[in-house]
């Protein structure tokens, strides 16, 4: 759709062109008289809102058009309109350049080397739950990434690194002292005290790279033993710990106590076939 601005610029070439009469023109590009005749006149008033932009944006550099526009008409008492202001806004360049986004660039996640026995590797995590007074505890799972063997569990409202570090001395005495433990980058793994130890037992403590929480084998793959071992222990720290009213989660899912009373007979329905089957007990 041609705008009247350009219809009359056309008329106004034909008629310089000395093609047509000024009449003519205007009735074939459908101009008025009026619009061709007129001309633009620089209204000294621009000037001054030019020179109140700048004076706004240099001394408030984090204002754009809104705030300035309703600064001059609020604050400062002037009737312009929004059109005419910030049409002068954008003649003078003033508008806030959006920076993008950075993107944070992750290096492609190395494969997982696959153990070829016991005690080459092992890996440690937290599971989180809440109680139904509204506590929150903790649940460290240790395990072998060669048969996923569960090497210990620990629960309890707080889990610091020398916690973490006994929970390792209980197991290596029984089980052997492993090559390497991965680990995520929490503030358990990485305090001083925990790579002290690692150093004097000479194991080496591999951490995930940043942003890859899946790295750690015990994160997803051990989700149902742990519920499975954990839940003992579970109900004699609400048992000890909590008069008021049973656990309402377990696992890395918060759930009904009904849910949870329900999942916990399973297993223990599950054990009791299980023995019953191995010792022929009726």
């Amino acid at each position: 759709m041609v705008r009247p601005s350009q219809r009359r610029e056309m008329a106004r070439r034909a008629v310089q062109a000395g093609i047509t009469s000024i009449v003519h023109a205007c009735g074939t590009f459908e101009v008025s008289q009026t619009c061709y005749r007129y001309q633009a006149k620089a209204c000294q008033e621009n000037a001054i809102i030019a020179d109140w932009l700048l004076r706004l944006t240099s001394a408030y550099r984090d204002w754009g058009f809104g705030l300035c526009f309703l600064h001059l008409r609020n604050v400062k008492g002037f009737a312009w309109n929004h059109n005419r202001v910030y049409r002068i806004y954008r003649d003078l360049e003033l508008n806030l350049r959006i920076k993008p986004r950075k993107r944070i660039v992750r290096e492609a996640p190395e494969p997982l080397a696959v153990p070829e026995a016991v005690n080459q590797t092992w890996s440690m995590d937290f599971m989180h739950d809440q109680l139904a007074d509204g506590r929150s505890f903790r649940m460290l799972n240790v395990l072998d990434d060669f048969n996923r063997q569960g090497l210990a569990m620990e629960v309890d409202i707080s889990l610091p690194a020398a916690r973490v570090i006994r929970s390792l001395e209980q197991v290596i005495p029984w089980r052997g002292k492993p090559h390497a433990i991965r680990c995520d980058n929490g503030p358990e793994y990485i305090s001083g005290a925990l790579q002290a130890w690692a150093e004097r037992q000479d194991i080496a403590l591999l951490y995930i790279q940043p942003g890859n929480l899946s790295r750690t084998p015990t994160s997803s793959a051990t989700t149902g033993p742990c519920v499975t071992l954990g839940l003992p222990a579970i109900c004699s720290m609400t048992s000890n710990r909590s008069k008021t009213s049973p656990l309402v989660g377990y696992g890395l899912t918060t759930t009904s106590a009904q849910t949870w009373r329900s999942a916990a007979s399973r297993q223990c329905r599950s054990l009791h076939c299980r023995r019953s089957s191995i010792f022929g007990d009726r």
